[in-house]
């Protein structure tokens, strides 16, 4: 039984409202963001490999210099339209490398505040689950869902009851032939790696992390994470 981890990146990051580049090359205290995931899973012993899945059409990546991540990295450019395409095509493409049976991390670019003792305890509680399992923080806050109308702006429609309910986050960790059935039959519109399992009939682990792992989505997230990355590296 093997680890591996896949980053897709293939996306642009359109709600950073940046013209320059894509959100994950993004500089966060002085390196692209996309590093500052890369490196957490790299520090990871029980991890072999770290793929990024990119676009075919990226022009930025060739851009920065990763010199010392010969041995753990492959860029794999089949990234598609969608997460879960990106997803799936960066597991068919690591089919050479990985069995059916291997676990598969995968983590956002976006989410480069992992800290070494989440990933490690992801690992520990997900590596004998006959499932699979995600991160997640219980939800806190009250939740309103907004009516449908919103001809006089968006007003409360219902409040949610939070009981029982989970922020979800990465790394998300399922076998490697399980994921690629589950994405290949998975509805177009889901946007993480246990909603597709969950489509199965399946009920991944949850595994308790905390708000620190938070994705970078609007630009005022940078300054938050900036402080956040700077902690975790002290």
């Amino acid at each position: 039984m093997n680890f591996y981890a896949l980053i897709p990146a293939a996306g642009t990051g359109s709600r950073m409202g940046s013209s320059t580049s894509p959100k994950q090359y993004a500089a966060l205290n002085a390196v692209p963001m996309i590093a500052h995931a890369m490196m957490v899973l790299a520090r990871e012993p029980r991890i072999s490999k770290l793929f990024v899945v990119l676009s075919p059409d990226d022009t930025w990546w060739d851009n920065y210099e990763w010199r010392g991540w010969e041995d753990r990295l492959q860029v794999l450019r089949c990234g598609g339209a969608t997460r879960a395409e990106t997803v799936l095509n960066g597991l068919r493409a690591m089919a050479n490398v990985c069995d059916a049976d291997d676990w598969v991390l995968v983590h956002d670019a976006a989410r480069p505040c992992l800290a070494d003792e989440m990933l490690s305890k992801l690992i520990n509680e997900v590596a004998d689950d006959p499932v699979g399992g995600l991160l997640a923080v219980p939800v806190a806050d009250t939740l309103k869902r907004a009516a449908a109308d919103t001809t006089s702006g968006a007003r409360v429609e219902a409040t949610v009851p939070r009981a029982g309910l989970w922020q979800a986050q990465t790394p998300q960790m399922f076998r490697h032939g399980k994921l690629i059935e589950a994405l290949r039959t998975a509805d177009s519109d889901i946007t993480d790696e246990a909603s597709a399992i969950e489509q199965l009939g399946l009920q991944p682990l949850l595994v308790e992390s905390d708000s620190r792992n938070m994705k970078v989505t609007w630009p005022q997230d940078m300054e938050l994470a900036g402080l956040i990355v700077g902690q975790l590296n002290v």
